[in-house]
């Protein structure tokens, strides 16, 4: 796993052993920050459920101003913390021990963010409490975006019934990312 393009390009990112996390492929990576790089300079990017933190250090390596990450796996957020100073970008980062919903409470009152990436363990149900935590949240600019990574066969048509629009969807062999605005 490595770092695809902007300032970081090529530089390789540690990911933790096992089944724990499900690192996005470069492959899918690539075509994800293609589609977003219009957004990314300039933006404030919050990657929940970080795993080893490649999709956000990807948003400052292409240019985001500033990074949060969320992960309740004590050596995911290890390897966030190490692939962040690897990268050189920790003084623009911020890492949270703790789980997604908790580092929203966290945030909240903080500066908003103009990119939220979900990509939580499939079939838990973990991105509707997020979505609806964030449709009465500030956290989330009148601009922004959330894109939630999910499996390809899951259901997401109750996302509109939550008040949202998706903007996108860009399926994959066995996933799908789908662009969500309020």
């Amino acid at each position: 796993m490595r770092v695809i393009a902007g300032t970081a390009r090529s530089m390789p990112l540690k990911c933790i052993e096992g089944l724990d996390t499900r690192p996005t492929t470069d492959r899918i990576k690539e075509t994800l920050f293609n589609m977003l790089q219009p957004e990314i300079p300039g933006c404030r990017f919050l990657d929940l459920f970080g795993g080893s933190g490649a999709i956000g250090i990807e948003a400052l390596s292409r240019g985001a101003d500033f990074a949060a990450f969320a992960e309740n796996n004590r050596k995911a957020c290890q390897c966030i913390e190490e692939n962040l100073a690897f990268t050189r970008f920790q003084d623009r980062a911020r890492v949270f021990f703790m789980d997604a919903l908790g580092a929203l409470r966290v945030l909240e009152g903080e500066e908003p963010f103009d990119l939220i990436f979900l990509d939580p363990p499939y079939g838990k149900g973990l991105e509707r409490e997020i979505l609806e935590y964030l449709r009465s949240s500030s956290l989330l600019t009148e601009e922004g975006t959330v894109i939630l990574e999910a499996a390809l066969s899951e259901d997401t048509d109750w996302i509109q019934d939550l008040g949202y629009t998706i903007r996108k969807v860009k399926k994959y062999k066995t996933n799908k990312h789908l662009f969500i605005e309020l």
